[in-house]
């Protein structure tokens, strides 16, 4: 506890020393919204149509809603519902853990942040108190929708198990998409309300301190949940699986004290998580966006319109989103209801063109009604379409993936054959071409988009704000989170696959006596066992798939919404050379422009600095990568260690005390890697833009660069090598053959590569930049003498943090056996 207490000062006091940085971003101007006026809603104010719209959006929450009834009516036999309900408790005991973690966490940020309105900028303690709810606020919201995901998920994981009995697949794929689905929407529209209230409510001149507090309370729990998540839950399912190999017992065996910690961490890392960075993904890229139309568009009235216009775009996605999913089941129960096979990934490919096809084309015509009566007439299809380059990403982004993770893919058969003649060797190289290649086409796919993007904000979008193709950039990111509610819907879609299968062969329903009976009597039909099982196994591998297409949209999004970050800085180091060029000329005349021309030569390719920072960015991110891969391996050790000593097979059971153990395990090494990772980050961030703010803009780009390719290169390797498992253990039905084993041992190094690393590269780039923008305004009002020093002191603590994310981190060495004598 005083180790704790310790590190969580420290970090408050870097909190209060960079706290003066904070008045930008804080003073935030937002236009009153009763001022735009829109003549194709009646003339109804800005202020007003965002009122009746998170009104309808609140109806989208009770839709929600009713899909969670819906999900919990459903039946299941007891013995699938008490395993269902250990995996939730074990998941609730995680979640509550890691909120305590940021209770401590968040209780020294708000120390800091009471200092800086109090003692620096003398606010009143109302505006205090507003600040520090909103930013309490933002916490709960990821938390909370964290914890609804994990509570809808372990309701559908014990119902989609009991429906497999049926011998109808339908109602395996349907369960988890409802629940998908409710997570989708809940958390989308819980975002939107939670922003429309600030936008709304908040009196003008502290808007943007509430705004600023509500983000840092969303970046706090998304980054800590998904790091600690990814983390997690790799080292309950390394742990797990290899003990099919050591022990050659089957997937989930009952015996196996590391399936719980499994099933926990299939929520931790893939519901838990995801859920807590989407929340503030979509949060995040709507403030950003709000930031620039404040800044770079003088007239308020027009502030206003496209202030309202986002979020009623956000308001008509969310509801189309809502709207796909019902047209998709229409048409799925009636293709599949009454077939014994099918392809369990086409109703969520179809679900996913629905969506893209009424979100696209509804956009452009809520554009004209909203936007039609601007200066420039076409501006309207025109902002439209920059939207829907982004739009147009989140559907191909998920097709580019399913080329190289789907089972049905090529390059997963390929990973197979190879497999089958070379080993777990040729597995794993196999692997990282898949990953490789895959991440070259969706960096040219994004790239085109983006460059569509650039060249339609140059056609007039120019002549209403300056640097047009940035906004463009920002609503690129906007266009990928459109869909959000189907994004997380497809990606909540595997967490219950997984636990589903697991859940099957833990309660063990098929050997208790007279069990067909029962179930014929109490709930009307014969359960075939073998069928059930099969359509888990197979539905499992869908669920794989669209895990896979999630990544990359998220990281995409964080990519694209950089840009705006990054270019926030640069403005404000050119007002700063502007600024110093006319004091140093004493009164003489200076081109109007010259900051623009000093700062173009300070970025220069041939500048030293541009050219370190990018190799200094290119070398946080890998350290992160092995940082992340490292607390994985050496939890995952101990985990293997114990799991060796107490896995009995003449047990019917694993012991519960030896479940809960493997949880400790899992949980004690997930927040060791993760308060390593925070910390570095943290001080080399500032200990960067403390040295030369130029060298910390090419910093940023290339973490963004980097950090992009390296999570869609490890997130499809990942997603390649876990399906090349399934196929064996499905298609070809080899389990327990050398060619399951290699396939295993490929799907163990795929795990932290695709569910640990390249997930948390997304928060990583967005709390990179976002505490850069401070870091740099403080950089340019100190001494530069005291710059220095203090950004020594940092670098110093970043590589302390980044050593100890190694060597206090590695896997024990064992002791070297005394040599007999002869």
């Amino acid at each position: 506890m005083k180790k704790l207490f310790t590190r969580l000062s420290f970090l408050g006091m870097l909190f209060l020393w960079h706290g003066t940085a904070w008045a930008s971003e804080a003073d935030l101007k937002i236009p009153d919204l009763h001022e735009g006026h829109f003549a194709m809603f009646g003339g109804l104010s800005g202020f007003q149509i965002l009122l009746y719209g998170a009104m309808v959006i609140l109806g989208t929450v009770g839709l929600s809603l009713y899909q969670f009834l819906n999900v919990k009516a459903l039946p299941a036999h007891k013995s699938m519902l008490d395993v269902s309900e250990t995996i939730f408790q074990t998941c609730k005991t995680y979640l509550k853990q890691q909120v305590k973690f940021l209770t401590i966490l968040f209780a020294i940020i708000a120390c800091a942040m009471s200092y800086y309105f109090l003692g620096l900028k003398h606010e009143p303690l109302a505006t205090l108190g507003l600040v520090l709810f909103f930013s309490i606020v933002g916490m709960a919201g990821s938390s909370l929708v964290a914890y609804y995901g994990i509570r809808v998920n372990t309701y559908a994981n014990s119902r989609t198990a009991f429906a497999s009995l049926r011998g109808k697949p339908w109602d395996v794929v349907n369960i988890p998409m409802r629940s998908g689905m409710s997570v989708g929407l809940f958390l989308i529209s819980v975002e939107l309300v939670m922003m429309v209230i600030i936008l709304l409510f908040v009196p003008r001149d502290i808007v943007g301190y509430c705004f600023l507090g509500f983000a840092i309370g969303e970046s706090l729990a998304a980054s800590a949940l998904r790091i600690a998540g990814g983390i997690f839950t790799k080292i309950a399912d390394i742990g797990s699986d290899l003990m099919k190999i050591v022990f050659n017992v089957k997937e989930d065996d009952p015996r196996n004290p590391g399936v719980i910690a499994d099933c926990t961490g299939d929520n931790a890392g893939d519901s838990v998580g995801p859920t807590a960075d989407g929340f503030e993904t979509y949060g995040v890229t709507g403030v950003a966006l709000i930031m620039f139309i404040t800044l770079a568009v003088k007239d308020p009235s027009l502030q206003a319109k496209l202030i309202v216009w986002i979020f009623a775009m956000r308001f008509l996605m969310d509801f189309m989103s809502g709207l796909s999913y019902f047209i998709n089941k229409a048409i799925s129960e009636r293709k599949y209801k009454d077939l014994k096979e099918f392809d369990f990934e086409e109703p969520l490919t179809r679900l996913i063109k629905i969506a893209s096809a009424l979100c696209i084309s509804t956009s452009f015509g809520m554009s004209y009604l909203l936007v039609g009566d601007l200066p420039d007439p076409t501006l309207w299809w025109k902002l439209a379409s920059i939207i829907t380059c982004g739009t147009l990403a989140a559907y191909l982004i998920p097709e580019f993936t399913k080329i190289f993770t789907s089972s049905h893919s090529k390059h997963v058969q390929e990973i197979v054959t190879a497999s089958r003649e070379g080993g777990a060797s040729l597995t794993i190289l196999s692997g990282l071409v898949a990953g490789y290649f895959s991440a070259f086409w969706k960096g040219i796919l994004i790239a085109g988009l983006m460059f569509g993007a650039y060249l339609i904000s140059g056609t007039g979008l120019q002549n209403i704000m300056p640097h047009a193709s940035i906004f463009a950039f920002g609503l690129v990111a906007y266009g990928f989170l459109c869909m959000g509610p189907v994004n997380i819907a497809v990606d909540s879609y595997g967490p219950v696959t997984d636990n589903a299968q697991s859940i099957f062969e833990l309660a063990q329903t098929e050997s208790i006596p007279g069990i067909e009976k029962e179930i014929e009597k109490d709930f009307g039909f014969k359960p075939d066992f073998k069928m059930g099982k099969h359509y888990l196994e197979a539905n499992d591998s869908a669920g794989n798939t669209f895990k896979a297409t999630a990544k990359p949209v998220l990281i995409g999004t964080a990519v694209a919404g950089a840009t705006t970050m990054i270019f926030s800085i640069i403005l404000l180091l050119q007002q700063h050379l502007q600024a110093g060029a006319i004091a140093a000329a004493a009164g003489a005349l200076v081109p109007a422009n010259i900051g623009e021309m000093l700062l173009n030569e300070k970025l220069s390719l041939t500048a030293a600095p541009i050219l370190l920072g990018i190799l200094c960015g290119g070398a946080v991110i890998f350290w992160f990568s092995g940082a992340s891969i490292q607390a994985v391996a050496t939890g995952a050790y101990s985990a293997v260690e114990y799991i060796k000593k107490n896995l009995n097979l003449d047990k019917k059971e694993a012991d519960r005390a030896d479940s809960i153990k493997v949880v400790k395990i899992c949980t004690e090494y997930a927040q060791k890697g993760m308060w390593n990772i925070f910390v570095g980050l943290l001080s080399l961030t500032l200990a960067f833009a403390m040295f030369d703010p130029y060298f910390f803009i090419a910093y940023l780009i290339a973490i963004a660069t980097f950090g992009l390719f390296q999570a869609m290169f490890m997130a499809n390797a990942g997603g390649s090598w876990d399906n090349a498992k399934k196929v064996v253990e499905v298609d070809l039905g080899e389990k327990g053959t050398p060619l399951h084993a290699a396939t295993v041992i490929g799907d163990t190094v795929g795990d932290p590569f695709k569910d640990t690393t390249s997930v948390s590269l997304n928060p990583i780039i967005k709390f990179s930049t976002l505490f850069g923008m401070l870091a740099v305004e403080i950089a340019i009002k100190m001494n530069p003498a005291t710059t220095t020093i203090s950004g020594a002191v940092l670098f110093i603590t970043g590589l302390v943090f980044v050593w100890r994310s190694f060597y206090k981190m590695r896997i024990p060495k064992l002791p070297i056996p005394a040599k007999t004598a002869a």
